[in-house]
């Protein structure tokens, strides 16, 4: 299945595609496109939208993208992925920054990662390994 998503990832566009990928479609494909085509370009490819405006799954009722997926496809009963999403709520909603502590620090890793990165899928391959190891780290905290 391919997804499609806003170009320029850093949070949330990071870490849904890590989490699509670890546990929802292993097989998916990552299309990262202009804002103002992501719906266009979901209908022509038949792919699932996400973090964009009036996309599949985007924020809503107070939660980030990777929030709104763990509910949506049932994952819900994971601990470690309740703590990362607490880590990737407070990394990508602004006005809840400290709400978590390691957000701000998730935050300044996606912001520098688009300065640092040109090629937004390089940019996924190298910030997964972000999420890697945080994952592990929530898991080692359970």
């Amino acid at each position: 299945m391919k997804w499609v998503t806003r170009a320029r990832p850093k949070t949330d566009r990071i870490a849904c595609p890590w989490l699509i990928k670890r546990f929802i479609d292993s097989d998916a494909e990552i299309l990262y496109v202009l804002p103002d085509q992501v719906l266009d370009v979901a209908e022509r490819e038949g792919a699932r939208s996400f973090d964009a405006p009036d996309a599949e799954f985007t924020h809503r009722n107070g939660k980030c993208t990777f929030e709104v997926l763990i509910d949506e496809f049932g994952l819900t009963d994971s601990g470690p992925l309740a703590r990362l999403a607490r880590i990737v709520h407070a990394a990508d909603v602004s006005e809840d920054r400290m709400t978590d502590p390691l957000g701000p620090g998730v935050e300044a890793i996606g912001s520098g990662g688009i300065l640092a990165e040109p090629d937004d899928q390089v940019l996924l391959e190298k910030g997964s390994f972000v999420y890697d190891a945080l994952y592990a780290w929530c898991e080692h905290q359970a």
